[in-house]
């Protein structure tokens, strides 16, 4: 492999050092020109940063078009790995001396963006310095019109991303690009006061894409789809696969008045995989407090074709939550198109609690009749809370709720204008399954036959450490084995208690 060195008193510019066909080591030391390195650089190169030093700009990864063996990446990356984060792992603040650092001047544009049709470009192992205004990352401006202007192939892996401590961030990551990967990263500090702020968001690439091994932290919605009408006819986000992020708040920030929403919303997206993930802390601000949403929004008018659709929601903990998950079958304020085929399944909810976290302490609301809705094998813990199902609107269709376990609360399943229990369910839940669930403290003469209604005392003693948040069932609870299928009850378990890094098994 060829070695190029942009540095004073070698290469003084890299457009002047010599070409090959071969992949090249391109070296940028400090005070050297990294955009010229990005733009003279070839399918296969290997831009190296020094570490703790600062690349100050705004860096656009090219369009490097179709010539020979442009499918071979072009990495940027801090030189070498000693005391990095190593393949697989994710990178963190600590890190951060380590680091090359890459930060915008003060004037609110992307620390990197892309060109249109940039592609086969991997950013790994640098921190992204933040200064307080607008994005990040820019993959893709979302102003794009066709998929030929979208750029694809990119690789975001180990990297740390953060707002300014004290004036926060707009964004982490605008994610409108196409076959997208980002992995082992760290986004922080994403945070703002009377705007919406994400650490990673997506509105104007057709995907797919891949998000993995992350921790993501931002005020209003850690991750959203949607939110502004693509610039794309009929393009909806798709082929997402979200799985063992930590999604999370911190909880210092209750008192600091940013604007705080929820963790993970779906507003037009297809094809969703959300796995193995731990989503924590949101709290009635901004918004009533519930974590996670799937609720189509034809945003601004110009998106009737918006949808959320084949969504599955399973293996994960969303735990420190004023509400559980709340969703919208078709939007009221523009027309969409319905939500469909959602699969909430093998989760556990725990400390959803309107006492400690504000909001209304529902398992989950159901507003405008989405269709095709299993909620299977979930435990949900809630003991400051209005009920387990608030529902609105009309009847929804192939409804099914099986294998739960939740204390019934006030309410158990209430719907607007009728009575909790059978009347709801009867008016909302026509030709429905709900069955083989424990409803604890509710009254079994006004559910469906088939559900179970023990005390909440007996209900916390069927877990292994109710107070301590180890949901395991005890050896000898009545509900190992009883699920419909043959399986425990609730979410099964395969590992340590929440509080130590649990994560359901999915099966």
């Amino acid at each position: 492999m060829k070695t190029v060195v942009a540095a004073l008193g070698l290469c003084t510019s890299v457009a002047l050092c010599p070409s090959s066909s071969i992949a090249s080591t391109i070296s940028v030391a400090s005070g050297s020109d990294l955009q010229s390195a990005i733009v003279n650089a070839k399918p296969g190169d290997t831009i190296l940063l020094a570490r703790g030093v600062v690349y100050v700009g705004n860096f656009t990864l090219t369009d490097k078009g179709s010539s020979t063996g442009s499918t071979a990446m072009i990495t940027i990356r801090t030189n070498g790995d000693s005391g990095l984060a190593a393949d697989g792992q994710r990178v963190s603040p600590s890190m951060a001396p380590l680091l090359a650092k890459l930060q915008s001047p003060s004037n609110g544009a992307p620390v990197i963006s892309t060109a249109p049709n940039a592609h086969h470009w991997k950013l790994m192992l640098v921190e992204i310095v933040g200064n307080g205004l607008g994005d990040l990352i820019d993959l893709g401006d979302g102003g794009e019109t066709s998929l030929a202007r979208v750029p694809h192939d990119i690789v975001l892996d180990r990297v740390y991303a953060h707002g300014d401590p004290n004036l926060g961030q707009k964004r982490g990551i605008a994610l409108n690009s196409a076959s997208t990967t980002i992995t082992g990263s760290y986004i922080s500090d994403i945070k703002a006061v009377g705007q919406d702020t994400q650490a990673i968001c997506g509105w104007n690439g057709p995907g797919p894409f891949i998000i993995t091994n992350n921790y993501l932290e931002a005020a209003a919605e850690n991750v959203l789809f949607g939110g502004a009408d693509p610039a794309i006819k009929n393009l909806v986000p798709a082929d997402i696969m979200f799985s063992g992020n930590l999604v999370s708040k911190p909880v210092a920030w209750r008192s600091q008045g940013w604007t705080v929403k929820n963790l993970f919303e779906l507003k037009n997206a297809r094809r969703v995989s959300a796995v193995n993930n731990i989503f924590e802390y949101t709290w009635e601000g901004g918004q009533s407090g519930y974590a996670i949403l799937f609720t189509v929004r034809n945003q601004d008018g110009g998106c009737p074709w918006c949808q959320v659709d084949h969504v599955t929601f399973s293996g994960n903990v969303v735990r420190h939550s004023a509400a559980g998950i709340q969703m919208l079958g078709s939007d009221y304020n523009y027309p969409s198109q319905q939500t469909q085929t959602v699969l909430i399944q093998n989760n556990v909810f725990w400390d959803i609690d309107s006492q400690n976290w504000g909001g209304n302490g529902y398992f989950i609301s159901i507003v405008n009749a989405p269709r095709d809705l299993t909620i299977d094998h979930n435990t949900i813990i809630s003991d400051h809370g209005s009920g387990v199902v608030q529902v609105d609107g009309p009847p929804v269709l192939e409804f099914k709720f099986t294998n739960n376990l939740a204390k019934h609360n006030a309410y158990g399943f209430i719907g607007t204008s009728h009575a909790y229990g059978s009347d709801t369910i009867s008016a909302f839940f026509p030709a429905s399954e709900i069955t083989c669930n424990v409803l604890a403290g509710g009254s079994a003469n006004l559910y469906p036959a088939g559900n179970s209604f023990p005390t909440t005392d007996q209900f916390e003693a069927q877990f292994v450490g109710y107070t301590g948040g180890d949901y395991h069932l005890v050896a000898s609870s009545p509900w190992r084995k009883a699920g419909l299928d043959g399986q425990d009850m609730g979410a099964p378990f395969n590992g340590a208690a929440p509080s130590t890094g649990w994560i359901p098994h999915r099966r």
